[in-house]
């Protein structure tokens, strides 16, 4: 054979390695084909035949080849180790052989050492293997070939030292060449040293020199599943099965692929088919592969019946391959016993114990098949035997658990079987450490032994979802901390992920329980439990019609839900919930009739309970007949309780229920008692304990013997959890300075523990120590990095406007590498949200750049977390919508309309049915002019639910825009008619009616409202509609009163405080710098108005003085109205200062409506009208939103007063009608196209649109009326002039001109 052909060689070495012997004799058998009678190819053929154990074929075919100086001396040796491989030995064969041996050691040569070497190292005797390649290496330095396989005998020791050692041996093997099994060898060990990115780039090389050798690409599919890229794994393993269409290896990728990320049964069965096929069609003869190879998909076959049944199957056919096999008859056993198959496991256990190959195995799964059978006293016996073996053997985690399990069935502590539980754990994992994902990480990690011990483990744990904010279970903790690895590698195994979420909903975390169970759902619709799992988690929400939708829907998908005992349990508990007390007592004595599971554990038909099943539902029962009123049967039926379940571990939950009873009796003193008398060494000391300081500080109401309770938790149970326990205490009666005290000791004693660092952080907040909150943060960091804790410390600096520091922390904590882990890479993407919202207050030109990043983060994770964690899809999309949403906010604050509606849709893209981001798009359209696009949105928003707010708010704007006024009103009616006190809708129904022109019906729903609430009158929003109401119809007294009771508030006082500021500066609401209208009264009284402007002012700056605004919008605002105070002096200096402040904040926010309009005013009465029409213009072309309609307005009438005293009639009367199309209430625009019609001596025209101005001036202005009665005087209609003029003249009796002018004209035109 070529000594080129190293591809076809490493091939061979490869499958002989990874004992694949018939394809090792294929591989020889084509090398034959192209190197006739090649001795080499021929050993290694003879060597396939031999791992078969065909030994005799075997031994034939190496004499055959036995007298070649190359093959030689590995072909004896190789007959050796046939010949010992025989039942019976031929002594005197081996004899010649053995001394043959010593005289081809002698003259062998440098290839006989190499292949000798070769053989040795593939029959698994290292050491030996060495020695010949040294030996070949000191005559033959310069042999690659010999480098390298001395490269590959260090890699495959099992001494992590000399392991390091063969890539020096690799790298001057492969040096100036591209052997192939030497550059296998480097990946190999860059693959053992998880340096997985340098592994690929050297099997690269080998894929890109011999496209066609599979060995490469099966190690690349393995290298692509350790890095955790499923994707690319299985699109490898494919193109493996494009060139070789029964690959064992990606036969068997495939498989796990269905099994841990797919989940789907029939895929899964198909491709378990395949790989048994394989394997059967493409290595007959070869049991032991057959077993390791099957080995991972019978863990992680789950309770798949179809999966179990064909594995099972394949077991038995290779145990009847090599009946001598007692591993196979243990591994038989244990998969069973797995699925709770004790009888037929204990069958195969019994036979693997004769073979006595492997007893230790088969010893331990014969006890654990006596302890789920009730053997206990058997499993006791064989257990204390085999733990005195154990000690010479070294520790078995299986056997540490079977310890705990029988501690447990005996009723033992909770100490003594949680810590066998930890150990065992610990153990399960040690083994595994470092292996990389693939299938011997999945069999090692055993995910069915896992939930075993979690199933163990909530024995102990609470039955009951915690309240929110409560310290979670170290119990539970430890449960989710050994099912996390499984449910991460293997998202789609059924067991592992229903015993996370009853972990998750036992925590209080019922958000991502749910979303946990909703997957296994779509894995399994037909499983009871996980529709009973998801009914408990939806009553825990107090969402009763979903617990019931979910109950019948169970029923839909599995008629036997209702057999089930918990089925009728949750009903019962959410007819109690309901109220519904007779029912849910009627349900739980129903079940209560059947037969309760007892400890021996004999299994009986139809459906049972189990006795903490019992428990549970007849301290239900006690509750509801409680609640219902009957005490004496609820007492007696407590009493039966204790007395049927005294003794057992029930006891103490039962003893705890008593005391709720007792305390509804008012019975304290028992309750305390009963309190007392649970021990610390009793399972249920901390819950006692927790409950009888809830009693001292909410019935007794005295923190002294509250704190004590915890004091002694602190004491008999010492701990990082009770140290917790104790200083939340603290803090909830408001004593952080004693929390901190506790804090900080028991961090002392756990110094890296995070909660601890949080609370401390927390406490100092409480306690206002801001700076010491921030240089604790700062300490805690520096011992250790913590990102939750970055997060933290963030967002203090945020909230004190410490805007770098906060920049800093966050970058600091973005600068380290993100870990691939998605935990990691979720804290990224909230550190990134955060550092946006620190720049949208310092930095706003990074605040685009900043939320790119996050999104970019936030779309590798939603790459990842449907194969690694589904169940938190759901809620990654929501993230994803949300950094979409804040993008649609920037842009909207830049005006940068288009970019926003785009933000919004691709958050819509997330999630369709996001309400929050079709409320946004619609806000957007509406701001935009597009009403029918608005239209749509709001419809979608009104079709899910039918009494949203916004939307119908929004609707009715809409409905106002297209001046369907009647319907506008309908939909704020619908509104306030549910929630007649909802003030934010009052007024904007007040708004419309003025806009709409029916101001006169506010004063209806303004009483309605009073009528709805006795409170209403002290309200801060009813008296800010009130007041709001009494400006527009011109008594700005009493609107000053009204608002005045608001401007306290947080929510009304910013909006009143404005009002009442413009009522001060401007109470006859005239045009700021207007001159087309001459006031005759303030011309009659110049001093007294001028008194009158003063104390106006002065009252604004004093109303001013103690308004103090939290936001940038408030600050703003208070700069704003301290401009107009100024614009308000018509002093020269004054209203240029003035001016400076308008044009700082028209620089600062682009195209800014009322810093605009103030220019504007300020330019007008500086007699700078050209610059003043100049802003004006740009404000007319501005599109009409509802919030800015009121600056909007009255820009619009300062430029209809320009063009009026310009005499652009045309462009005023078009500006005027705009304003009356946006307000039917406008009397001031009426005012203007009176005026205008009066210039063109069209008095009825006049009078009409006075007429209108007076009406819906309320009769206040006395100028509307002086010209009102005029142009009625012109227009010859005397009586309505006369009407007028004493309507007028009985408000203001001195009103100039009026009497003289109007009054007696009309009076002497009537006269004959």
């Amino acid at each position: 054979m070529s000594s080129t052909d190293s591809a076809l060689l490493a091939g061979i070495i490869y499958y002989s390695q990874e004992k694949y012997f018939r394809h090792v004799q294929q591989a020889a058998a084509l090398g034959l084909e192209k190197f006739t009678n090649d001795p080499v190819l021929q050993f290694f053929k003879a060597y396939g035949v031999l791992g078969e154990e065909r030994t005799q074929d075997a031994i034939s075919d190496l004499e055959s080849i036995r007298n070649h100086p190359d093959t030689s001396l590995c072909s004896i040796m190789a007959l050796l180790y046939a010949h010992k491989c025989c039942e019976i030995i031929d002594r005197a064969a081996v004899q010649e052989l053995e001394c043959s041996l010593k005289d081809a050691r002698r003259t062998a040569s440098d290839t006989a050492l190499y292949y000798t070497g070769l053989f040795l190292w593939l029959v698994g005797h290292h050491d030996k293997a060495r020695e010949y390649v040294d030996h070949m290496l000191k005559t033959s330095s310069s042999s690659k070939e010999g480098y390298v396989l001395r490269g590959w005998v260090d890699l495959t020791s099992n001494k992590p030292h000399i392991m390091k050692k063969a890539i020096k041996y690799l790298e001057q093997g492969v040096q100036d060449t591209r052997d192939v099994l030497g550059l296998m060898g480097k990946a190999t060990y860059f693959m053992l040293h998880q340096n997985y990115s340098r592994a690929l780039e050297v099997v690269s090389l080998v894929t890109g020199a011999s496209g066609g050798f599979l060995p490469a690409l099966v190690l690349k599919m393995w290298l692509f599943l350790a890095q955790q890229d499923w994707e690319q794994a299985i699109d490898t393993g494919h193109r493996i099965l494009e060139k070789d269409d029964s690959n064992i290896d990606a036969c068997q990728i495939l498989a796990v692929h269905e099994l841990v990320r797919e989940g789907n049964v029939t895929s899964a069965a198909d491709r378990v088919r395949d790989l048994i096929k394989a394997l059967e069609m493409r290595e007959p003869q070869n049991p032991s592969l057959h077993l390791r190879k099957i080995l991972v998909v019978s863990r992680l076959c789950g309770r798949r019946q179809a999966i179990l049944q064909l594995v099972s199957s394949f077991m038995e056919r290779i145990f009847l391959a090599t009946s001598s096999c007692a591993r196979v008859a243990t591994e038989l056993g244990y998969l069973l016993l797995l699925h709770s198959q004790e009888k037929e496991a204990s069958l195969w256990y019994s036979r693997a114990t004769k073979l006595g190959d492997n007893s230790m195995a088969a010893s331990t799964g014969t006890i654990w098949c006596h302890i789920l059978k009730g053997e206990l006293e058997e499993a006791a016996h064989q257990l204390e035997f085999l733990k005195e073996v154990q000690q010479s053997l070294g520790k078995s985690e299986v056997l540490i658990y079977l310890q705990a399990l029988l501690a447990s069935r005996k009723c033992k502590g909770e100490q003594e079987v949680t810590a066998l539980l930890r150990e065992a754990v610990e153990l399960h994992f040690s083994s595994m450490q470092g292996l990389p994902l693939g299938p011997e990480y999945f069999e090692k990690l055993d995910p069915l032994f896992l939930v075993g011990i979690a199933k163990e483990y909530l024995q102990f744990c609470p039955k009951q979802p915690q309240a929110p904010g409560h310290i979670m279970s170290p119990l539970l903790k430890q449960v989710a901390l050994l099912l996390g690895p499984v449910v991460k590698a293997a998202p789609a195994m059924l067991d592992p992920l229903y015993m996370m979420a009853q972990v998750k909903y036992l925590s209080g975390e019922l958000e991502t329980a749910q979303s946990m169970v909703q997957r296994c759902l779509e894995l399994d619709p037909t499983s009871v439990d996980n529709h009973l799992l998801m009914a408990q988690i939806c009553l825990a929400q107090g969402n009763f019609a979903m617990c019931s939708h979910c109950l019948e829907l169970g029923v839909s998908h599995n008629f036997q839900v209702r057999d089930h005992p918990l089925y009728h349990f949750i009903k019962a508990r959410a007819l109690s919930k309901s109220g519904n007390y007779p029912e849910a007592i009627k349900t739980l004595k129903m079940i209560m009739r059947l037969p309760t599971l007892k400890a021996e554990g004999k299994k009986l038909r139809g459906p049972t309970v189990q006795p903490s099943e019992r428990v549970s539902i007849l301290l239900e029962l006690v509750d509801n007949l409680r609640l219902n009123g009957e005490l004496h049967e609820a007492t007696k039926v407590m009493q039966d309780t204790i007395n049927e379940f005294s003794g057992t571990p029930e006891e103490m939950r039962i003893t705890i229920a008593n005391v709720d009873l007792a305390l509804s009796n008012g019975n304290v003193d028992m309750a305390l008692g009963m309190l007392r008398d649970i021990t610390p060494k009793q399972p249920c000391y901390m819950e006692a304990r927790e409950k009888m300081a809830s009693i001292y500080l909410h019935i007794r109401r005295d923190p002294r013997l509250y704190i004590g309770c915890y004091r002694e938790l602190c004491e008999h149970l010492p701990g990082p959890h009770t140290s917790l326990l104790l200083g939340d205490a603290f803090m909830h009666i408001q004593e952080p300075e004693k929390a901190l005290e506790v804090y900080s000791e028991a961090q002392k004693k756990d110094s890296y523990a995070a909660a601890l660092v949080s609370r401390i952080g927390q406490a100092y907040l409480k306690t206002h120590q801001y700076t010491k909150a921030i240089n604790y943060y700062e300490a805690s960091q520096k011992m250790s990095r913590q990102d939750s804790l970055c997060c933290e410390q963030a967002e203090l600096l945020l909230k004190l406007k410490k805007f770098s520091k906060a920049e800093k922390v966050l970058k600091q904590a973005l600068e380290h590498d993100l870990v691939k882990d998605i935990p990691s890479m979720m804290n990224g993407v909230k550190c990134l949200l955060l550092l946006a919202k620190v720049y949208k207050s310092h930095k706003k030109e990074d605040v685009l750049e900043t939320l790119n990043q996050a999104l970019d983060l936030q779309s590798r994770i939603l790459k990842r977390v449907p194969l690694e964690q589904p169940e938190m899809l759901p809620s990654q999309k929501q993230l994803a919508a949300n950094i979409r949403m804040q993008f649609g906010e920037h842009y909207v604050a830049e005006k940068e309309y288009t970019k926003a509606a785009q933000s919004y849709k691709d958050a819509l893209s997330y999630l369709p049915s996001d309400n929050m981001a079709v409320l946004e798009l619609a806000r957007l359209y509406l701001l935009q002019g597009h009403l029918d696009l608005c239209e749509q949105q709001c419809a979608v928003l009104l079709q899910t639910d039918q009494a949203h707010e916004a939307a119908s708010m929004m609707m009715a704007e809409l409905m106002f825009r297209k001046q369907k006024y009647e319907e506008a009103i309908k939909l704020y009616l619908q509104v306030l008619e549910k929630a007649p006190d909802n003030f934010s809708v009052l007024n904007k129904l007040v708004d419309l009616l003025r806009r709409s022109g029916k101001l006169d019906e506010a004063p209806t729903f303004l009483q309605l409202s009073k009528k709805a609430s006795s409170r209403a009158p002290l309200e801060p929003g009813f008296n800010y509609c009130s007041g709001l109401y009494c400006w527009h119809v011109g008594q700005p007294n009493e609107a000053l009163k009204f608002l005045n009771k608001a401007r306290k508030d947080s929510t009304w006082g910013p909006s009143a405080v404005y009002y009442m500021v413009q009522i001060c500066l401007n109470p006859d609401n005239e045009i700021v710098g207007g001159e087309a209208f001459e006031n005759m009264l303030a011309m009659s009284n110049l001093a007294g108005r001028k008194e009158a402007v003063q104390l106006g002012v002065r009252t604004a700056e004093k109303l001013l003085g103690e308004f103090y605004p939290h936001s940038a919008s408030g600050q703003n605002q208070l700069r704003l109205l301290q401009g107009l105070c100024l614009l308000a002096t018509r002093d020269k200096a004054n209203m240029e200062a003035a001016l400076g402040t308008f044009l700082e904040m028209a620089q600062a926010e682009k195209d800014s409506v009322i810093a605009l309009l103030a220019m504007a005013q300020a330019y007008m009465l500086l007699k700078q009208t050209p610059k003043a029409r100049t802003q004006l213009k740009r404000l007319a072309k501005a599109p009409w939103t509802l919030a800015e309609a009121e600056d909007l307005e009255k820009s619009w009438l300062l430029l209809a007063d320009i063009y009026c005293q310009g005499g652009k009639f045309d462009l005023a009367s078009e500006l005027l009608r705009r304003c009356i199309q946006y307000n039917k209430s406008c009397c001031k625009a009426y005012e203007y196209m009176g005026l205008i019609m009066e210039k063109e001596q069209s008095y009825k025209d006049a009078a009409a649109n006075y007429e209108l101005a007076w009406k819906y001036s309320h009769h206040a202005s006395p100028a509307v009326g002086f010209k009102l009665a005029f142009n009625y005087l012109k227009d010859k209609k005397f009586v309505e002039a006369i009407e007028v003029c004493h309507k007028v003249l009985k408000e203001h009796p001195n009103y100039p001109k009026i009497r003289e002018e109007i009054l007696e004209k009309a009076q002497g035109s009537l006269r004959p």
